[in-house]
């Protein structure tokens, strides 16, 4: 038998509650009435007795057992309807919380309604509509006013004003012209545009969107009762105090009473409904956060990491010089290394392909790609093994060439053929984001990086990072992230390429800089920056943090009511049933509170 979800466990509730009070005060059939919501309250609490004795067997421990005993409890003292009311209680928050994780990536699953499923093609004979999964890398696309970008490209003619606000959280249209790179998803505005095409549909920045969508869907958002941390405490002065009241009173009645507005519904309501107004509050500045409990981490982060070239330096590194060895031409040495690097997404390749094509560089198809990750690729170009990367890799035995900026080396046919040296901008928002994150905590920042000392060492002191390991293979940056002291975490590592990819998944909240990051880093990430601005790491920290502390003060402010009306009812000045409907004023309370994560001082 397929198992109910809790939408439709609240429907039948509902229903059930319908045919009660029918039977009870429209055909006065009372004991009915009262059969009917015992058997249902029975088979709530025995389900829900099921799941507290599963949680407590994973070593964990939930507020769910204060929830069965107000349904048994109101139940044994005939107190039916209070009983019902805590039922459709229980059940309408397990599907709000339902509602709540669907509701996670709200603004980017609107992505999916607007994927882009044709491109038009321009052909010798003339344009063509095809499938966009169609379309090649290097194929000419016709972008035409109002339309969505349906793949990566460059532009080859025309220019024109797109609007990337779906994708980078950006709301002004961002000018385009001739050679800029355009995001698949973003909006074209007035004029037409030929674009060249440089990324396959399936790897363009639109589609790894909708796809990390689809990743949220399958594997729902796991979301921290935040409330558990308080439940043994909670529960037992809950229990102390209704069992008090009976033994003071002498009247059973009162222990029911005392657990109806003991009823845990707004604690277990609290930190979900915050995590969810949280993770849709960093959508909206660009951020996705994939998982609830990622907020947590990043909240009480200590340790923040970071890749240099493309993370703390802006990506735009722009060709300084370059240096042929003998008896070989400038021309020869930027063919054989751009053609090779053309279907790289390295910032250093990007960089390359762009002044070669400012040099009139003519690239030959590139064959046998072989990426080394951390060291560089190898390629067949003309005919010719090709290497380009770090000098160790492409020539070891030429490492007097070595130099102290930023640089690639080229061999062709194990002869060595020169070095092209880069300048390296630094972001205008970095140094201002290691402050702010200081200043919120995160005071233990690293720069993990494969590039030299001299220059990793310039960048650090230029941000204020104190900490610096240069030269380093993916596998060292693993190793640097599990040497940080147990009381430095929770870590998190921000990074952009390929070769970040499996220091993101290492660290405890990976950090992708999507706007030009590569897929990798992406998909290995917990959370991705879609805007190009380092700023939105420490935005994000800030917004976790907020998060957390408004869902502290939600589960908090329920605690405090519930603690209250627990020391009124013990009394027995409040009734069974009345105290059933005063916890639909402290959920709402509850809630209201928490959804002030979706908005705070953005």
């Amino acid at each position: 038998m397929k198992k109910l979800s809790n939408k439709q466990k609240l429907i039948l509730i509902i229903v059930i509650a319908a045919v009660a009070v029918i039977l009870q005060y429209v055909c006065h059939l009372q004991l009915a009435a009262q059969v009917l919501v015992t058997f249902a309250g029975a088979i709530v609490a025995l389900s829900m007795f099921i799941g507290m004795v599963k949680t407590l067997k994973s070593g964990k421990y939930g507020v769910d057992l204060l929830a069965i005993l107000a349904v048994v409890a109101t139940l044994a003292v005939s107190e039916y309807w209070a009983a019902m009311v805590i039922l459709v209680m229980l059940t309408g928050g397990d599907a709000l919380e339902d509602y709540a994780a669907k509701k996670a990536n709200t603004e980017l699953k609107a992505l999916l309604d607007n994927s882009p499923q044709s491109a038009h093609l321009i052909t010798a004979d003339g344009n063509k509509d095809v499938a966009v999964n169609e379309v090649q890398v290097d194929d000419r696309i016709l972008v035409k006013p109002g339309e969505l970008v349906p793949v990566d490209g460059v532009i080859r003619v025309g220019s024109g004003l797109f609007d990337e606000s779906s994708l980078t959280g950006e709301s002004r249209p961002i000018a385009k012209e001739v050679g800029d790179e355009v995001m698949s998803g973003s909006i074209n505005g007035d004029h037409a545009v030929t674009l060249q095409v440089t990324k396959l549909a399936k790897d363009s920045q639109y589609q790894q969107l909708v796809k990390l969508v689809k990743e949220a869907e399958t594997t729902p958002a796991h979301f921290v009762r935040l409330a558990d941390r308080y439940a043994v405490p909670f529960t037992i002065i809950a229990i102390i105090i209704s069992a008090l009241a009976w033994a003071l009173s002498g009247q059973p009645e009162r222990f029911a009473e005392v657990l109806v507005v003991a009823s845990p519904c707004p604690l277990i309501l609290a930190a979900p409904v915050a995590m969810v107004s949280g993770m849709s509050r960093a959508s909206r500045n660009g951020i996705v956060v994939k998982t609830g409990s990622v907020l947590e981490k990043l909240a009480a982060a200590k340790t923040g990491a970071f890749d240099k070239t493309g993370t703390i330096t802006s990506g735009q590194l722009t060709v300084d010089k370059v240096f042929p060895a003998d008896g070989i031409t400038i021309d020869q040495l930027l063919h054989y290394a751009a053609s090779a690097e053309q279907q790289s997404t390295h910032i250093l390749a990007r960089s390359l392909l762009t002044y070669a094509s400012q040099q009139g560089t003519e690239l030959s198809p590139v064959d046998n790609l072989e990426e080394t990750t951390g060291k560089g690729i190898a390629a067949v170009v003309d005919g010719q093994q090709v290497k380009v990367g770090k000098l160790k890799y492409v020539a070891p035995e030429n490492m007097a060439a070595l130099l102290t900026t930023t640089a690639i080396y080229v061999s062709v046919g194990g002869q060595y053929y020169g070095a092209v040296s880069f300048t390296d901008h630094l972001r205008p928002e970095a140094k201002e984001t290691m402050e702010t994150l200081k200043q919120h905590g995160v005071d233990n920042l690293m720069m993990l990086t494969g590039d030299q000392a001299a220059i990793a060492d310039q960048i650090a002191e230029e941000v204020g990072i104190t900490m610096v390991k240069s030269d380093l293979l993916p596998q060292d940056k693993i190793a640097a992230l599990k040497a940080v002291p147990a009381d430095k975490h929770p870590v998190f590592m921000v990074g952009d390429g390929v070769n970040d990819a499996p220091s993101l998944v290492t660290a405890d909240v990976g950090i992708a800089m999507g706007a030009h990051g590569s897929t990798a880093a992406s998909e290995s990430a917990t959370v991705v920056i879609l805007k190009d601005d380092l700023s939105r790491v420490s935005k994000a920290v800030i917004i976790s943090q907020e998060t957390l502390r408004i869902a502290k003060q939600a589960v908090l402010i329920g605690i405090a009511i519930c603690t209250f009306l627990m020391l009124v009812a013990s009394t027995g000045v409040i009734p069974a049933f009345v105290g059933a409907m005063l916890q639909e004023v402290i959920d709402t309370v509850s809630i209201l509170w928490a959804l002030k994560a979706r908005k705070v001082n953005d």
